[in-house]
């Protein structure tokens, strides 16, 4: 519960960084969108639930899509006062919990529940995955994207790409400042099984894995091998974002 507090102290904090980044159509930095990928089928009518909701950028891109509902929950209470002014003359219904734990959101009711590098902040993640599916219509889908667990491990030196630390270990990891500021955060480190294996425990049907390639948008532009933890020639080498999309049985 600790962790819980810290994160949602900082995020308040940070809040402002984030506005409007990684949000549909994007699924993370240099993936390919959901434009491309098209995980989501008819959006028309359908009531849809967002998983760290952010900025309210994603919510705002499903309404554009027709659905009928908007629904979104965030831990950071700032993040949800973006949101609301963003979703300014749209029904919504947004909640500021943290996401592993009971909110008092709908059962058996969602058509879509997704998370945009969301869901890797849970500090349960198998609490996470059976509520999610808890809010699920049956045969209702679940999306999610978050940063590919390989990819902090490679680290981008004078153009040499190189693996830095053990994949193997799990945990949390904290950082004394986020985004620069005095904010800091833990965040859990888990492997790509876990995340598949929490999903089949869950019992959802895993649909689709996709380790990212670059979107169609990025592949004609040169950049210069760069040392920045996200950068165009390393996406072009490493994918940054897996997205998996499951369903509910």
């Amino acid at each position: 519960m600790d962790i819980l507090k810290q994160n949602k102290k900082s995020w308040d904090i940070v809040a402002h960084h984030f506005n409007g980044k990684d949000a549909l159509p994007s699924y993370g930095p240099y993936a390919q969108t959901e434009d491309e990928l098209r995980l989501f089928e008819d959006i028309q009518g359908k009531n849809v639930l967002d998983i760290g909701c952010g900025s309210g950028h994603s919510l705002r891109y499903m309404g554009m899509k027709g659905a009928k509902e908007l629904w979104g929950i965030d831990i950071s209470d700032r993040q949800i006062k973006t949101a609301s002014e963003i979703l300014r003359g749209r029904e919504c219904y947004l909640y500021c919990s943290p996401m592993e734990m009971e909110n008092g959101l709908p059962k058996d009711y969602f058509d879509y529940v997704y998370s945009i590098y969301g869901i890797g902040w849970t500090t349960d993640l198998a609490a996470t995955f059976h509520l999610v599916n808890s809010y699920l219509k049956p045969g209702g889908i679940f999306i999610f994207s978050w940063d590919h667990p390989l990819y902090s491990h490679m680290k981008s030196q004078n153009g040499t790409i190189l693996l830095e630390g053990s994949y193997q270990e799990e945990g949390v990891i904290t950082y004394p400042k986020f985004k620069g500021e005095d904010a800091p955060v833990a965040i859990p480190k888990r492997k790509m099984s876990t995340y598949i294996n929490e999903l089949i425990k869950a019992e959802f049907l895993i649909d689709t894995v996709i380790e990212s390639e670059v979107s169609i948008n990025d592949r004609t532009t040169h950049e210069e091998m760069s040392d920045r933890y996200y950068s165009l020639s390393k996406a072009k080498r490493f994918p940054t974002t897996m997205i998996i999309k499951a369903r509910k049985k």
